[in-house]
């Protein structure tokens, strides 16, 4: 399945493969964060689906937000892509399967977010940085993505070092420090692989998928109540 010329659903026996296509950036917009949610929608409504893989070609797994296209209006475009992208958690949150992120490349800013929106985090070794670097290009951090990082990196320590400090954490510093679960040597299809052998895994649990969703939104209470109204079981989202 194709979701324009942005993103590709590949179904790997009970696992849904995302992958963000060519060898850009991915920076965020609304046109390729409503890619990615159709995508999770297909996967969602996909009979028999066990877990859900997202990953990118390129260098990059996600830069950000696209700040160049921003610019046109810069407070109505970012406040647009923000609101986007609470929808786009929500979707992760209330998803009725496991996810993992493989994490192929650069994952920077409102990116370094998408990939921890996951439960699972697998990243390739050899190449790509964990990056905030909200503080360097002077953006805010609104409520959810705050809420998102005090979830998803409980050390106080790391936290100010990723958002504070800017610093950038390879995959061997951010599995020492408890935010990526596995590095993985070698390219690009490596990390899928590895990614999908989790999912694989997990799929055969053969776990009720809407409980696994109520547990998850019910370990990250705080988080959840902060995105909600903006995903797709919400009755009704706010026009962008």
């Amino acid at each position: 399945m194709a979701t324009g010329d942005l993103c590709t659903v590949e179904r790997r026996g009970r696992v849904h493969l995302i992958t963000l296509t060519g060898a850009g950036e991915h920076r965020l917009n609304p046109a390729l964060i409503s890619a990615i949610r159709s995508a999770v929608a297909a996967a969602r409504a996909s009979p028999g689906a066990g877990a859900l893989v997202m990953a990118a070609e390129g260098k990059f797994f996600c830069n950000g937000y696209d700040l160049a296209w921003a610019r046109g209006d810069p407070s109505g475009r970012i406040a647009a892509v923000r609101a986007a992208l609470r929808g786009l958690v929500a979707d992760l949150l209330a998803l009725p399967m496991p996810t993992v992120a493989a994490v192929t490349g650069h994952a920077a800013a409102a990116g370094c977010g998408l990939a921890l929106a996951h439960d699972t985090v697998v990243m390739r070794a050899s190449r790509g940085f964990l990056y905030m670097g909200e503080v360097d290009a002077g953006i805010k951090i609104i409520d959810y993505f705050g809420e998102l990082l005090r979830q998803k990196v409980p050390d106080a320590a790391t936290r100010r070092d990723l958002v504070m400090k800017g610093e950038k954490m390879t995959a061997a510093e951010a599995v020492r420090r408890g935010i990526v679960d596995l590095a993985v040597d070698g390219g690009v299809d490596d990390v899928v692989a590895a990614a999908v052998t989790i999912a694989e895994g997990l799929a055969a649990r053969g776990w009720d998928g809407e409980i696994v969703a109520e547990i998850r939104k019910a370990a990250w209470p705080e988080l959840w109540s902060k995105v909600k109204d903006y995903g797709c079981d919400a009755p009704s989202r706010p026009r962008l």
